[in-house]
Parts: structure tokens; sequence; C-alpha cells
């Protein structure tokens, strides 16, 4: 171990007498599958391209906590209710997780969550979509984290160390969150006329965002290429869209609800699944902030930012007072 240590610091200052050395040092890092830790030399865009992206998965789970949230005090039993509060503290924690990787790469939180506030930042499309039923909750954690795993667990093995450690932990969690809301929809599915007309109708509103959580078609995508040639990415957008399908389709049949896209059909000689166009303007609409919630989702986050300052001066200024007590008694 520490004889590659070795090698990889000699190689480290090697490259660095020649600038051109850099980058094909990193990319046969990368090649061989070696982990990118913090302190290692990176190109500025892979920094760049993972601020952006670990950043926005962060503001994602903090955004995704709103949907479900505003169900807590709804919920029809105590059982459903410890259920959803233990999801949306995991999604907190995820975030929290999240934000920690991205300052490892130079940047503060602070910076991170401003961006969030004054829209500059994105966030998953999918939170900017109402939830007016209890079936929502079902849906979101059938189908969004179900969506979410799928993108996720390829990042386990993300070329960036501190990033492919901390998705270990969340896709273990996620698997949680799918399988309770599959549960949900188990139970309304085949409870009465009235249930099982209500997760049909969540999964009308909600199918078709969740295609649109992989992001665009990889023909018109801006980042894939270069994320993949990072392995920061390891599957493409369009690659984990079909592997979703194939796995969700089986589960409506299974649940007796017909997803709601008349084009869907098997490929008996593909062996996969076809199934109709995705609204693409839609989509970049909700982008854009004109989805149906992006105002009301950040004007949420902003008043809950607002309302928790008190909290952040508090634990500064503890933090303050224990850095000057260890000094003191130093000294």
């Amino acid at each position: 171990m520490y004889t590659q240590e070795l090698d990889v610091r000699g190689a480290d200052a090697a490259a660095a007498a020649d600038p051109g050395m850099l980058e094909q040092h990193f990319l046969a890092r990368v090649d061989a599958e070696q982990k990118i830790e913090p302190k290692e030399w990176m190109p500025e865009r892979y920094r760049s391209m993972l601020i952006r992206q670990i950043s926005q998965h962060a503001h994602s789970e903090i955004v995704g906590m709103l949907p479900e949230g505003n169900w807590i005090t709804r919920a029809p039993t105590l059982r459903r209710k410890a259920i959803l509060i233990a999801k949306v503290q995991d999604e907190a924690g995820h975030g929290a997780y999240l934000y920690s990787a991205a300052e490892t790469l130079g940047v503060s939180r602070d910076e991170l969550i401003a961006q969030l506030l004054s829209g500059k930042a994105k966030y998953s499309s999918i939170f900017n979509y109402p939830t007016t039923t209890w079936a929502d909750v079902g849906a979101i954690g059938w189908l969004v984290d179900g969506a979410a795993i799928m993108n996720q667990i390829p990042l386990c093995r993300c070329s960036y160390g501190p990033y492919a450690r901390a998705m270990v932990r969340i896709c273990r969690e996620e698997s949680f969150h799918q399988r309770q809301g599959f549960d949900l929809m188990l139970h309304l599915a085949r409870g009465t006329d009235e249930q099982k007309a209500m997760a049909q109708d969540a999964l009308n509103r909600w199918w078709w965002p969740a295609l649109m959580m992989f992001g665009p078609p990889d023909a018109t995508s801006t980042h894939s290429g270069e994320s993949q040639r990072w392995k920061i990415k390891r599957i493409s957008n369009d690659e984990l869209r079909q592997k979703f399908v194939d796995f969700t389709v089986p589960q409506a049949k299974f649940l007796g609800i017909t997803v709601p896209d008349p084009l869907l059909r098997w490929n008996e000689a593909q062996q996969r699944h076809e199934f109709g166009p995705i609204d693409w303007n839609e989509f970049e609409q909700v982008l854009k902030g004109n989805g149906p919630c992006n105002a009301e989702r950040l004007a949420a986050r902003r008043s809950a930012h607002a309302e928790g300052a008190w909290v952040r001066e508090a634990a500064s200024a503890h933090a303050a007072k224990q850095r000057l007590r260890a000094t003191r008694h130093a000294a």
C-alpha cells in the first residue's frame, strides 16, 4: 500500500513538470478504477462538473422533502406517519452528506445554498409537481425513489471518492423509500374502488415526470459524454430510462394499475419495452422555473432558511466558545 502511494506521488510530481502529462496521468488513474481524492490533482472541468452534479443532487434531496412533508400531519395511520417522518429525515441527511462531499471540492455550503435560494442552481424537475392526494406519497416512493435508485447505484462506483462513498449509504436508504412507496400503492390498489382509482390517478400524473428524471435524451445531453469518460456517470440517460421502464412496468401490472402510455408495448425481439414520446418541452419549462410548483418550492426554502438563521448563529457562537476553551486549555 505504501509503495503504491509513493508510486502515485512520484507520478504526480513527474506530471507536474509537464502540464500536458497531468490529464493523461489523471485519465490513466480513472481508467484503472482508482478513486480520485480531494487533495489530488484533477482537471478544472472535472471539478466543476462534480460541483454542479453533487450540488444539484444535494438541492434535490432538500427540496424533495417538501412534496411529502406536507402529508406528515395528514397520514391516515400512525404507522404511515412514522414511516413518512423517517423518510423525510433520511432526505435531509442525504442532503447533508452531499453538501459535505461538494465541500471537499473547495466550494462552501453557504455558497451552494445561496445559489439554490437565488434560483441560480437547479434541482430535479420532479419536485416541482404537486402532491394532491395521499396516493402521491406512494407514487413518489415507488416511482421517484425507484428512478433515483436506478440512477444512483452506478454512482457508488463514481471516480470521485467522497461522492461514491456518500452514495453507498444513500442508496441503502433509498431502497427503503422505494419499498415503502410500493407497499403503500399495493394497499391502495387492493383497497376500495375509490382507493384503487386514487392509485391509478397518481400513476397517471407521476409516470411521465419520473421518466424525465433521468435527464434529456443522450443526443441532446450537454454533459453526459464527458461525465461518462471521467466515470462520474457509468450509464447514459437513455439506458437508465429504459432500465427503469423495463423494471417498473411489470410492477404496475402486479398492482393492477395501468401505465398511462397507449404506445407502450413489449418488443420480443429486443427483449425490452417500447414507450411513447416524452414531452421534452414540459421538461424544459419546468427547468426554467415555469413548473406547477417552482415558485412555491423556492419560497418554502427561502422561508425555512430565514427562520433557521438563529439556529445557525447559535451553533456558530457555540463553536467559537468551544474553540476558545480548547485554546485556553492548551495554553
